[in-house]
């Protein structure tokens, strides 16, 4: 890698700050745990198995973000798509302060889907092009932007609930969309791809100019592509299994006040997965991450099978740790085989797996459950996907470049 001029050097770190303030804002994602509640009450006693479906659709419009999102930013560049998808995130929180008891399923629209989707967008259109300023460092530059996304639900989420019994749910909303508006509409203004010559002056085996730049139909094409996103699939099922439940769960357990600690335990720990394993993966290489992530998950869904007390927490804090990596480590995964110039397509599409997972591992735990309270057969389903993960990170050849020597996957 050849040496960067220091006026470079100061730009892509501001870029970088700008995508963190950026995604510190979108982890609003993970927020609807702390509003289903007030939000159900708010809404004339709202069911709130009805509304914590809110958080469903808000997850599939976050994947149909960034695989669309993706795929316009490519074609028109990540300022203005970013730009548009901060204005619709924020606006889908302040419009849904307007969402009144006579149609409270207004809010899958507004919370749900606008917001939703505006997440994925500027995620995708703030991870892409910091994988081309940082090719040197691209675990180290996606962990620190991903980390913000993790890290947001320990700020906002004690802030929301202090606020929303103070000045309620319609103000709680619009205090949280005006502010996403004036954080990140400039920092949307400060975000780009690096220019040509900054791209061409790069070097080393992983560098623009000795990958291969796949376009997202050649990668749909690739072995590489399915394996990737299978073991995304699979690596990701004990937290989308286990973090609706949270709280049921830590009541089971006998947590007794310590049921608190589970949601910014989730935050604190999703947040330091993403900044450290990302990090430590540009160290050991992103297959024994892989590794790592998988081994870990497996141990956490095991132990959390007959965890009580603190050692419940432990295993929560596993499993999410996990989580935090795997949501992390995957942008430098794909950018890693599939090159950087179609990220955000590329990317989009290997979300995918991200989406499906949330939707199906609920859904056939929930069918294990049976109207019941026992998870055992939930988490042992975690386990046994696990292993499937790790067989597709055995089965995934390392990327190929022009040059006979790559950094190790």
């Amino acid at each position: 890698m050849s040496e960067i001029e220091p006026s470079m050097q100061k730009k892509r770190y501001i870029i970088l700050i700008a995508g963190v303030i950026i995604q510190f804002c979108a982890g609003i994602i993970y927020m609807w745990s702390v509003f289903n509640g007030p939000v159900a009450e708010y809404l004339g006693g709202w069911d709130t198995s009805a509304a914590k479906l809110t958080a469903s659709f808000m997850l599939v419009a976050f994947v149909a973000g960034i695989l669309i999102g993706g795929r316009i930013m490519d074609k028109i560049g990540p300022r203005t798509t970013c730009l548009s998808g901060a204005i619709m995130m924020s606006v889908g929180i302040l419009a849904s302060s307007f969402v009144t008891s006579s149609f409270p399923e207004l809010i899958y629209v507004t919370y749900g889907l606008i917001g939703g989707f505006g997440v994925g967008v500027v995620y995708t259109c703030t991870v892409s092009p910091i994988q081309k300023w940082f090719y040197d460092r691209k675990g180290f530059a996606t962990g620190v932007m991903v980390g913000a996304f993790g890290f947001s639900l320990v700020i906002f989420g004690p802030l929301a609930e202090n606020l929303l019994p103070s000045f309620g749910v319609p103000a709680t909303f619009q205090m949280f969309g005006i502010a996403f508006l004036i954080l990140c509409i400039p920092a949307a203004l400060l975000i780009k791809n690096p220019t040509a010559e900054y791209i061409n002056n790069l070097r080393g085996p992983m560098s623009p100019s000795k990958q291969k730049q796949y376009t997202t139909k050649e990668m749909l094409r690739t072995r590489s592509f399915y394996l990737i996103t299978f073991s995304l699939f699979f690596v990701l099922a004990a937290f989308f299994i286990m973090n609706p439940a949270v709280k049921e769960l830590g009541n089971q357990r006998e947590l007794g006040d310590l049921v608190s600690l589970c949601v910014p335990l989730i935050g604190i720990c999703s947040a330091s997965g993403r900044l450290f394993i990302t990090w430590v993966s540009d160290k050991i290489g992103r297959m024994m991450s892989l590794f790592f992530i998988s081994g870990m998950t497996i141990v956490g869904s095991i132990g959390i099978i007959f965890a009580e007390g603190v050692f419940f927490l432990i295993c929560l804090a596993v499993i999410t740790f996990a989580f935090g990596g795997a949501a992390g480590i995957y942008a430098t995964v794909t950018s890693d085989h599939f090159g950087a110039q179609n990220m955000g397509s590329n990317y989009g599409f290997v979300m995918l797996g991200f989406g499906a997972s949330a939707l199906v591992f609920p859904f056939i735990s929930n069918i294990l459950l049976n109207g019941g309270t026992d998870y055992t057969m939930s988490f042992v389903l975690a386990a046994v996907a696990c292993v499937f993960a790790i067989i597709c990170v055995v089965l995934l050849r390392k990327p190929k470049t022009e040059d006979p020597v790559a950094e190790p996957v």
